[in-house]
């Protein structure tokens, strides 16, 4: 039968849209490329009608030039075409990748959504504020501890806060007194009044005169005492 019929053949996949931007691109390269040669071309035509006299060598210069540039024309307008092509294909294939990463975002949400409904399940509000309730709860009793834990001993509970304040006030009222003046038992004694009281005479601050019937006169000391009398050596 196949014999006969002839064997199907495969059909080839189409191309994608990158096969066909890659050919389309080469063919503007190459087009690209011819254009150049042609402006070379151009180019030398030019110098050469600007040095050559007019005549019949001039006109056929001049028509070498038209053939040339009517070819530049030419590829000029195939370049634009496959430019033109390759710009409708990108547009295509933008759109294309954007519809991917539009049906990757929803599946990724998709799987987001099914795993938080899971997750949902194991989580419960009146759970969250029971919980909430005990840590309240518990910092209540951990502040009673604290103060507790902080009481002194020393200071009775049933002490009266106006009588505290009271003395406080005293306390202040005397400190301003004692700031005003110090107290009389205080104060230091003057030397005036000590020697006043003890009756004592006053200390004798020069040289005192030999009472009568002796010739020597005895020195003082820096104290006022008489002073001792150096021995005297004998030969």
């Amino acid at each position: 039968m196949k014999r006969v019929f002839g064997a199907k053949k495969n059909k080839e996949p189409p191309p994608s849209i990158e096969d066909a931007n890659e050919r389309i691109t080469k063919r503007g390269d190459t087009v690209d490329e011819k254009i150049k040669k042609l402006d070379v071309e151009l180019s030398r035509y030019k110098e050469q009608i600007k040095k050559t006299r007019p005549g019949p060598t001039l006109e056929a210069i001049k028509s070498r030039a038209m053939r040339v540039l009517k070819q530049k024309r030419m590829y000029e307008g195939q370049r634009d075409m496959l430019y033109n092509q390759t710009f409708n294909l990108d547009q295509v294939q933008f759109a294309a990748e954007g519809i991917k990463d539009a049906q990757q975002t929803m599946s990724a949400l998709k799987s987001a959504n099914k795993d938080l409904k899971g997750m949902m399940k194991t989580v419960k509000i009146q759970d969250i504020d029971n919980l909430q309730d005990e840590m309240m709860d518990l910092m209540d009793v951990s502040n009673e501890i604290q103060e507790t834990l902080g009481r002194s001993y020393s200071v009775p509970d049933d002490i009266d806060e106006e009588e505290l304040l009271g003395e406080l006030d005293a306390l202040e009222a005397d400190m301003e007194n004692e700031s005003e003046g110090v107290p009389s038992y205080l104060q230091p004694d003057k030397e005036s009044d000590l020697d006043s009281e003890l009756n004592l005479p006053s200390a004798p601050t020069g040289q005192t005169s030999a009472p009568h019937g002796r010739s020597n006169v005895q020195t003082e000391d820096e104290l006022g005492l008489p002073a001792v009398p150096r021995a005297t050596l004998r030969g």
